[in-house]
C-alpha cells in the first residue's frame, strides 16, 4: 500500500461506496434491533447482538458485489475475514467511546462521531487491503 493509491479516484469511490453500504447497515442495525426488541420481546442486548449481525451480513454482501465487485469463489472465508474486522471495529469504536466520554468527559454523541470516523477508516482500508484484495 503506498500513498499514491490511496488518492486515486478509484480508490475514493470505493470508500464512497463502502460509506454508503455502511449507512445503510445503520438502518439494518436499528431496524432489526427494534423488531426483535420490540415486537418478538427479545432481550436488549440479543436484540442488539441480532441487529449487529444483520448489519454485517447484508454489508458484507452489499460490499462484495458493488463496492469491490468481488469474485473470490471462497465466500465463507471472505464473510469471516470481513466478519473478525467488523468486530474489531466494534472493539475499537467501544473503546474510543470509553476513553473520550468515560475519561475525558466528551459528549458522548460526539465520542460516538468520533469513533465511527475512525472505525470507518479502519474497516475500509483493512477491508479493501485484506478481505477483498
Amino acid at each position: 500500500m503506498d500513498l499514491q493509491s490511496l488518492f486515486t479516484e478509484a480508490f475514493f469511490l470505493k470508500f464512497v461506496k463502502f460509506s454508503l453500504v455502511g449507512f445503510s447497515g445503520v438502518f439494518v442495525d436499528f431496524g432489526t434491533t427494534f423488531i426483535c426488541k420490540e415486537v418478538f420481546k427479545i432481550q436488549k442486548y440479543v436484540s442488539n447482538t441480532c441487529g449487529f449481525v444483520l448489519a454485517a451480513t447484508s454489508n458484507y454482501f452489499m460490499n462484495r458485489i458493488w463496492t469491490f465487485h468481488s469474485t473470490n469463489p471462497n465466500i465463507m472465508l471472505e464473510f469471516t475475514r470481513f466478519f473478525i474486522i467488523a468486530l474489531i471495529g466494534l472493539g475499537i469504536n467501544l473503546m474510543i467511546i470509553w476513553i473520550m466520554n468515560g475519561k475525558f468527559k466528551v459528549n458522548f454523541y460526539l465520542s460516538k462521531l468520533g469513533a465511527t470516523v475512525i472505525v470507518t477508516l479502519w474497516n475500509f482500508l483493512i477491508n479493501a487491503y485484506y478481505t477483498f484484495a
